[in-house]
């Protein structure tokens, strides 16, 4: 679905009025519905309440980034209300009404910029309106306060509650023929605000996925073979029928195309044994006395040791393809005053939720209802029917809160295994994985190989770039998430630049990780160029200003590239960190920088690091400049992400990595997968830099330039190179 794809006209535009007041929805969905009072509140935006109480909408789901606050934010402005009065429910799954419902690539932001504006102004305009003919005059002697209508030569005043019955006779505007308020007046926008469910978080009160509660409901907790998608050979069902409170024991062969299923709607049902019970910990105990045995499987063969051996194969023989060839990369290097060549590698990674994955489902009367923190409601639907068999408008999907989201709850597995288990056990039921489930069944961000060399010539200018990237590879394809786009940078800035491509087939579920692709990419190629600036003997943050050039914008969309913009963010970062002082920086301290493009966000990061003598790392600070257009709609939420990005991205660096052996993840907790503890947190110091383009988002740019940013400073500090993830103190014992 393209940007364009959103537009909204007149004819979609929802009204309705009952004894509540005005309920006023926008479809962006592109189908008209009838206006009546027989119109769900579900396919409305807003609402207001007779005492002058908007409710809002919020579309997409809620999975930590703030976007339950920032999107009603979009609507609040432009209705000119009082946040104070502003109240916000989420949205159900219902693209009828709402078009594409999801949370990922930073999108919320772009898509909804305008449109969600819009919507605002709509109701706005329809309450001028409904005060204008009540006032007999014009729309143009009205003009609005929060929350109420003025009329400008009298001074009257109607609050928007007084008005919402009246609307019921006003035709909605064509929302393109209104004219959006000047960023000079808003009163929401650009405020910092904090998360609407804060409270309730902090308070502990029930709104996650792990809190959803139904009459009646039974738990279910599933096992699933260690090695991926091997089949239930075996298992002692009348040892976990004995346990107390145990009421079912269901074995499930499996969706035969579970793992890797045709189409785009997510990985289905793999083989398992579901344990239902009157008590989650009953059905734990339950499944502990299954004694599963799992029949043989290819992917046994497939381990982290032997996917290590398959790249260094691939890459002493000719590439099985080529992704980009610029000029002549041979005779370039041939030419070069200076060349590097070095091999980099990062592993597979888990997404670690908080909030482990589940999902409570009812099925009654040939209908599902189901309750998910998904991240991706519609195909979660689309793939539930087609595994259950019934109709996907049969399926009612609420969207809950979900306790990290990081790409994991995009694919919807939990809730194929939710339904299933709920239909067979004739009861409501609330899925519950462990974390060991979590950790053992994830949909991994791919490892990856890069085999390097470069070349500088005697003026210090890189003229030759070579990578043949061996990645992974599923039913022929490049895997979910593995790839690599032909215009990596600093392809088109390099004069002679050849990409080569080899694949290591692999069983193996794969996905997006917060900012997928670039969260690995980045290290490579970010770490290299740093390696390519010093055998050129320049400052690494020159360096980089000099290789972009002098235009602005290199390429065309949509694979435009900002060099402007990326310079703008380097200089900010370099004057934010005191980059020229460096060299005053005590023994085994160092600072790196590293910039980055993703998701339409222009990012340069300065790192800090101390590195002692047993080769233990410690960040001090970083800096971050960002160029995410005009507008900075939450700052409160912009910092949060911006931080916690940062934050994610280190602890990717110094900590975690995913292991296979005998083709089982090896990894099973936080004892062996470790994440950044709070004793290891630092400073990061964020600076937006204003320009005239568009706002985008910022729940994953932050990420990708952390991590280079600070192998690079290692490499300040000690003279080391790290090439390979995640770093180890033997990697710098001095």
């Amino acid at each position: 679905m393209t940007y364009h794809d959103l537009k909204a006209n007149r004819r979609q535009v929802l009204v309705s009025v009952s004894a509540g007041g005005l309920t006023l929805g926008f479809s962006l969905a592109g189908k008209a519905q009838a206006q009546d009072d027989a119109v769900r509140p579900l396919n409305a935006y807003v609402s207001v309440a007779p005492n002058g109480i908007v409710t809002i909408t919020a579309k997409n789901p809620e999975v930590g980034q703030g976007i339950k606050t920032m999107l009603p934010m979009l609507i609040a402005e432009e209705l000119d209300v009082a946040w104070e009065d502003v109240r916000i429910v989420q949205a159900d799954n219902d693209p009828k009404a709402f078009g594409r419902q999801f949370a990922g690539g930073s999108m919320a932001t772009p898509l909804h910029w305008d449109e969600l504006r819009r919507v605002g102004a709509v109701a706005r305009a329809m309450l001028i309106q409904a005060a204008a003919t009540a006032w007999n005059c014009g729309p143009a002697d009205c003009v609005t306060a929060p929350g109420e209508v003025i009329h400008k030569p009298s001074g009257k005043k109607r609050s928007y509650g007084s008005l919402a019955l009246a609307c019921a006779s006003v035709t909605p505007p064509d929302p393109k023929s209104l004219t959006l308020k000047d960023p000079k007046t808003y009163r929401i926008i650009g405020k910092p605000m904090a998360q609407y469910d804060v409270e309730k978080i902090v308070t502990g009160q029930p709104l996650f996925g792990i809190d959803q509660v139904r009459p009646g409901m039974l738990y279910a907790s599933i096992v699933k073979a260690p090695v991926f998608g091997a089949k239930v050979a075996s298992a002692d069902v009348e040892a976990a029928k004995a346990v107390k409170g145990v009421k079912k024991v269901i074995v499930i062969d499996g969706d035969p195309n579970g793992l890797f299923p045709t189409g785009n709607i997510g990985q289905g049902l793999l083989p398992s044994v579901a344990v239902v019970a009157d008590s989650w910990w009953a059905a734990k105990k339950g499944r502990d006395r299954l004694n599963v045995k799992w029949a043989d499987h290819p992917t046994q063969a497939q381990s982290t040791k032997s996917f290590a051996e398959q790249a260094a194969a691939l890459n002493a023989g000719a590439p099985q393809r080529n992704a980009r060839n610029d000029g002549d990369v041979a005779a370039a290097l041939k030419a070069s005053a200076k060349t590097v060549e070095a091999a980099y590698s990062y592993p597979f990674l888990s997404h670690a939720n908080l909030e482990p994955q589940n999902c409570t489902a009812e099925f009654k009367d040939g209908k599902l209802e189901i309750w998910a923190p998904t991240q991706n409601p519609e195909p979660g639907r689309q793939l539930t029917a087609r595994t259950l068999g019934i109709k996907p408008e049969d399926i009612t999907v609420h969207m809950v809160r979900g306790g990290g989201g990081f790409g994991r709850r995009l694919a919807n597995d939990y809730m194929v295994e939710a339904a299933w288990v709920a239909r067979e056990a004739g009861a409501p039921v609330k899925l519950l994985w462990t974390r060991e489930d979590d950790m053992a069944h994830d949909h991994y961000r791919p490892g990856g190989y890069h085999y390097l060399k470069g070349g500088v010539d005697a003026q210090g200018n890189l003229i030759a770039l070579q990578d043949h990237f061996v990645t992974f590879s599923q039913n022929g394809a490049i895997a979910a998430s593995a790839g690599m786009p032909a215009t990596e940078f600093p392809a088109r800035f390099v004069p002679n630049v050849k990409y080569d491509v080899s694949m290591i087939p692999m069983a193996i579920p794969t996905g997006p990780l917060r900012a997928p692709g670039s969260n690995a990419l980045s290290f490579v190629f970010q770490s290299f160029i740093d390696e390519m600036a010093h055998a050129a003997g320049a400052d690494p943050l020159a360096f980089q200003i000099k290789l972009l050039g002098d235009q602005a914008v290199v390429g065309q969309p949509p694979a435009a590239f900002g060099a402007g913009r990326m310079r703008g963010v380097l200089k900010a970062a370099g004057e934010m960190s005191g980059w020229d002082k460096r060299g005053k920086l005590p023994k085994g301290e160092g600072m790196g920088v590293a910039c980055y493009y993703s998701h339409q966000g222009y990012f340069a990061e300065v790192a800090h690091v101390a590195v002692a003598d047993d080769g233990s790392v410690k960040v001090k600070k970083v800096w971050v400049a960002a160029d995410v257009g005009h507008t900075i709609i939450n700052p409160h939420g912009a910092l949060n992400q911006v931080q916690g990005s940062v934050l994610d991205g280190v602890s990717e660096a110094l900590h975690q990595q995913i292991t296979i052996d005998g083709g089982a993840v090896q990894q099973s907790n936080f004892t062996d997968y470790p994440l950044m503890r709070i004793a290891e947190s630092f400073p990061v110091e964020v600076k937006f830099l204003k320009t005239e383009f568009p706002p985008t988002g910022l729940g994953e740019p932050a990420l990708p330039p952390a991590l280079p940013a600070v192998t690079n400073a290692i490499f300040a500090a000690t003279g080391k190179r790290i090439r390979s993830l995640p770093i180890t103190p033997d990697m710098l014992k001095a």
